[in-house]
C-alpha cells in the first residue's frame, strides 16, 4: 500500500533521515515499489521531484536526503499502483497552481467510484494521468478555487470547511488518507489503511509526531535541522506508519489536522451519526 510523509517546521531545514526511511519502504521487493515523489516548498513555489522507479534503489532519493533543498514544508509519497500504470504521470505528489501559488496533494487509498461521483466533479484542473488520487485532487481544486481570489491565503476556517466536506465525501468512496498543502498550511486527513500483519483495512490511516529539536540533539533529523537553523526548531511529522520508535500519535478515523510552522493550529473530527 502507498505511504505518505509530510514535514512542517518552524524554521527551514533539510529533510534527511525521514525521507531516507520512507524511501527504504519503496524498494523493488518492498510494500510500495511503483514510484516516489517529494515536494519541497520554497515560498509559494515547490521544488518537485518524481520518478516512476522504486524509491529504495534511487540515487536521487539519496542525494535529496543528504543535500536536498532546505524547506519549511514538504510532502512525500511512495506508490503501490492500484489505479493507472506505473508512469511518471501517475506518480505522486501532484501539484497545481491556484491563487498564484502551488498546491500539493498526495493520497493513500483506493477510490474506485471517484470518476462517477457527482461530489467529485472537476473543472479547470484536469488529470494528466489515470489515477483516482489525481482526479480527487482536481475535484478539491475546483472546490477551493472560489476562496483564492484575494491577495493572500483565505481564512483558515474557510479552507478547513471545504476540506472537511471533501474528506467526508472521499471517505464514502474508500480509504481516504491524504496530505494537502497550499504553502501556508499543511492539512492531513487520516482514515483507514491496510494494517500489517492482520491485513484488515481499519484506522489509523496516519500517525503524527512533534519534535522540539536543539542543536546537537542526537535524534533523527535534528542534526540536519541544527545544521540549517541557529536555534531550537519545532517540527511536526505526519506519516502512514511511524518511522521511528518515538511516541507517534495515531489519527482518529476521519481526523483532519491543520499544521503551520511545526505547530498544530486546528483539529476537526467528523460529526457522530
Amino acid at each position: 500500500m502507498c505511504e505518505l510523509l509530510a514535514w512542517s517546521g518552524s524554521q527551514p531545514a533539510r529533510l534527511s533521515f525521514s525521507l531516507a526511511t520512507l524511501a527504504s519502504h519503496g524498494a523493488v521487493d518492498g510494500a510500495a515499489p511503483d514510484g516516489w515523489g517529494v515536494a519541497f516548498y520554497q515560498g509559494g513555489d515547490v521544488a518537485l521531484f518524481r520518478d516512476a522507479a522504486p524509491a529504495g534503489d534511487s540515487a536521487l532519493v539519496r542525494t535529496l536526503a543528504s543535500g536536498g533543498p532546505v524547506t519549511p514544508l514538504a510532502i512525500s509519497h511512495i506508490r503501490r499502483a492500484t489505479q493507472g500504470a506505473v508512469t511518471l504521470a501517475n506518480t505522486q505528489p501532484f501539484a497545481r497552481e491556484l491563487g498564484g501559488r502551488m498546491h500539493v496533494f498526495a493520497h493513500n487509498g483506493n477510490l474506485p467510484g471517484v470518476w462517477a461521483s457527482a461530489a467529485m466533479a472537476i473543472g479547470r484542473d484536469r488529470p494528466v494521468g489515470q489515477t483516482d488520487s489525481e482526479h480527487a485532487f482536481c475535484a478539491l481544486m475546483q472546490r477551493l478555487a472560489p476562496l483564492w481570489g484575494g491577495a493572500g491565503p483565505p481564512p483558515l476556517e474557510s479552507r478547513l470547511a471545504v476540506l472537511a466536506a471533501f474528506a467526508a465525501e472521499l471517505r464514502a468512496l474508500g480509504p481516504a488518507n491524504f496530505l494537502y498543502a497550499d504553502g501556508d498550511t499543511l492539512f492531513a486527513h487520516g482514515h483507514r489503511r491496510i494494517q500489517r500483519p492482520s491485513g484488515r483495512v481499519e484506522p489509523p490511516g496516519l500517525w503524527m509526531l512533534q519534535r522540539h529539536c536543539h542543536p546537537g540533539d542526537p535524534i533523527p533529523d535534528c542534526p540536519a535541522i541544527s545544521a540549517m537553523a541557529a536555534g531550537p526548531q519545532t517540527v511536526t511529522l505526519v506519516a502512514s506508519v511511524p518511522l521511528t520508535d518515538e511516541a507517534w500519535r495515531p489519527f482518529a478515523e476521519g481526523e483532519l489536522v491543520a499544521i503551520r510552522a511545526g505547530e498544530g493550529v486546528s483539529t476537526l473530527l467528523p460529526a457522530m451519526a
